[in-house]
């Protein structure tokens, strides 16, 4: 799903490896104007709506079932388990076999269990294990669908356009964000939870004709990866290497861990601090989806994925979060997710794109899979974790914790990758100058390297 703060950072030991900056052909969506990225990003807004619908109906399913936020923390927690497990395989894979060919694997396989979880609802049958299963299965899927679906991009756009295609996407993840949770809300208030589980099932049909319609001559080629031994362990060292990898990866694994645990903070906002229904917890994913939306096309529009702006955007997001944590009212809460979700989507945004624009197309698949590993398979321990600590000590203590750990986190990395880009910190409380800033130490010719992409 889905991605800086203070410090300024530095990117890789080895400038050689690094691919040039591209530049973008112009425009927020340049994009599309390639007819396979068309298909694709079409497909993805419909079965994405679906997803959504899904997502809301299955944790006010989970919550009603049980009355517990460790409930839907656990539901979470299962989802994005297997890419705890096994998300660095997924890698491997999708850099061995067409990525084309897996994503159809993949999505037909994603909208299957949504269709399952519609059956056993509609039919009456459905108990909370029952969601549990499902939502592993899925998350079993996931694993091979996140990185194909991220390494494909490049595939379909080329490089010059990776930025902007990835950008592209969040935009598209979020209007479907916008649109899911409203209709969810809807059928669950009129019909139950059953009907947005059917919907999302039948979405998946979207995507997959929009593959199928593919030009494969329009794609730009990339030598699929022979089975070997150690390639998992390959790509391990590649990135432990690169500090312009292994950084960002580690920011968004903590942010993800504990800042993106939503699903648990909404739906207890709505229901034990408003004390409302599930057309509340839709409300409050909507604006966090119009605010991810604004994000998104800005970050369409932005020509660099720079470092700081990483840090930086890591550091704002998590004292907005405390800030709504605290909220004395339901109107500065909802407006407070509005922004959140601007923030957090430039975070997201920033580290995808820096990350896959500093990996050889080799490496791809297993370096956004460790990416993903780290963003999306740290909830089993972070969603069951603030589901507790929402349970036992209300919700704003929840929301209020997830912040303050991915603040400390934020500026940890910051000040690590200043030290590593051969900078450091000054403070100066002058009228008239920058009171505080990251300023040149003496350093060597290859920290000024470092430091001039950071």
């Amino acid at each position: 799903m889905s991605t800086g703060p203070g410090a300024d950072s530095a990117p890789a030991p080895n400038t050689d490896d690094i691919p040039a900056e591209p530049k973008p052909r112009g425009g927020t969506f340049s994009s599309l104007k390639v007819r396979n990225y068309r298909l694709f990003a079409t497909g993805q807004v419909v079965s994405n709506t679906g997803t959504w619908m899904q997502r809301v109906a299955q944790d006010w399913l989970v919550l009603s079932l049980t009355g517990s936020s460790t409930a839907v923390g656990i539901t979470t927690a299962l989802q994005f388990l297997p890419m705890l497990l096994f998300g660095l395989y997924g890698g491997v894979l999708a850099d061995r076999y067409p990525k084309r060919k897996l994503l159809f694997i993949t999505q037909s396989a994603m909208g299957l269990t949504g269709l399952a979880l519609a059956a056993l609802t509609l039919t009456g049958q459905v108990q909370v294990w029952h969601v549990y299963v499902t939502a592993f299965v899925l998350g079993l899927v996931t694993v091979i669908d996140n990185p194909a679906r991220q390494a494909f991009v490049v595939e379909m756009v080329g490089q010059d356009d990776l930025r902007n295609a990835v950008s592209l996407n969040s935009a598209n993840f979020q209007s479907a964000r916008l649109i899911g949770p409203a209709v969810a809300g809807a059928l669950i208030t009129a019909v139950g939870s059953g009907w947005a589980f059917l919907l999302n099932g039948v979405s998946f049909v979207a995507p997959l004709a929009g593959l199928l319609m593919m030009r494969t001559s329009e794609l730009h080629k990339v030598e699929q990866v022979p089975r070997g031994k150690g390639q998992l362990k390959e790509g391990l060292r590649y990135v432990a290497g690169r500090p312009e990898l292994i950084w960002p990866i580690v920011l968004v694994g903590f942010v993800g861990t504990f800042g993106f645990n939503f699903p648990v903070w909404l739906s207890a906002f709505a229901n034990d601090v408003y004390h409302s229904d599930a057309g509340t917890y839709a409300l409050f994913n909507i604006l966090m989806a119009a605010g991810s939306l604004a994000g998104a096309l800005l970050a369409a529009r932005r020509g660099t994925s720079r470092l700081r702006l990483l840090v930086g955007a890591a550091v704002v997001f998590s004292l907005l979060e405390m800030t709504a944590a605290l909220s004395p009212s339901f109107g500065v809460f909802a407006v407070l997710l509005v922004i959140i979700g601007m923030v957090g989507l430039t975070v997201n945004v920033t580290a995808n794109s820096s990350v896959q624009l500093a990996t050889d197309p080799a490496m791809r698949g297993r370096v956004m899979s460790l990416f993903m590993m780290v963003f999306m398979g740290g909830t089993p321990v972070g969603a069951p974790l603030v589901g507790w600590i929402t349970d036992q000590y209300g919700a704003r203590i929840g929301f209020f914790t997830g912040g303050l750990i991915s603040l400390l986190a934020a500026v940890g990395v910051g000040l690590a990758l200043a030290r590593v880009g051969g900078l450091r910190l000054r403070i100066d409380l002058r009228r008239g100058h920058r009171h505080v800033a990251f300023v040149p130490r003496e350093r060597s010719a290859r920290q000024e390297e470092l430091a001039a992409v950071a």
